[in-house]
């Protein structure tokens, strides 16, 4: 799958300019995950960007597929019904984006976090859509408020990248971190009561010390 990723990275670079840094990480069981770190000075203050790179190399696949089911059959063995196999080529591909402001924390020890992030539909069958929440146990990055991120809609920063039939294009999710205390109102409201509500109170969801929104 290295030409998916080399056309994955191509449109980093087409949407985001050349990246100054990255860093690989590689889990037992995955494949390496890269996270590519890009600064942009050209809006209001200085960003940066982290991109992961490496997930979208295999289509994710729903966490129920690959088992077999059995039952007893009647001469008391167990005989399987049927085994479903991940489809290797077709089902939705992603890779994550991380925006926060520059210079306001040590944010770039988020790579790690975001690797393991990237490489959990690997590891462990989850399916990364907008609207989920990825915890990743701990703080984001040293003294981080927080330990979690709300997935958003992709398209706004970097557009998809069709693939060849019949493969699903590839997706660029932005990550939006959040408190605690917003990933639990998350869980009770959903996720588009906690972006509304982040927009209501003016949230700069790209400052990496800003407190939670008002959840009253």
């Amino acid at each position: 799958m290295s030409d998916v990723l080399e056309l994955v990275e191509a449109r980093l670079r087409t949407a985001l300019g050349e990246p100054d840094g990255r860093a690989a990480v590689t889990f037992l069981g995955a494949e390496r995950i890269e996270v590519l770190r890009f600064q942009d000075d050209s809006g209001d203050g200085d960003v940066v960007r982290y991109a992961t790179l490496g997930m979208s190399a295999r289509p994710m696949t729903d966490p129920a597929g690959p088992s077999p089911d059995h039952r007893p059959s009647a001469g008391g063995l167990a005989a399987p019904l049927s085994i479903t196999f991940a489809d290797p080529v077709r089902g939705p591909r992603a890779e994550l984006l991380l925006s926060v402001r520059a210079g306001r924390a040590d944010t770039d020890k988020v790579l790690r976090p975001l690797a393991v992030l990237a490489a959990s539909p690997q590891v462990e069958g989850v399916v990364v859509a907008p609207g989920g929440s990825l915890d990743v146990g701990g703080p984001l990055w040293p003294d981080a408020p927080f330990g979690s991120v709300l997935v958003a809609e992709p398209g706004g920063l970097v557009e998809d990248l069709e693939l060849p039939a019949p493969m699903d294009p590839v997706r660029f999710l932005p990550l939006l971190p959040m408190t605690p205390g917003e990933a639990a109102w998350k869980r009770v409201h959903g996720a588009g009561a906690l972006e509304k509500r982040w927009l209501t109170y003016g949230t700069d969801l790209r400052d990496p010390g800003r407190t939670a929104v008002p959840l009253g």
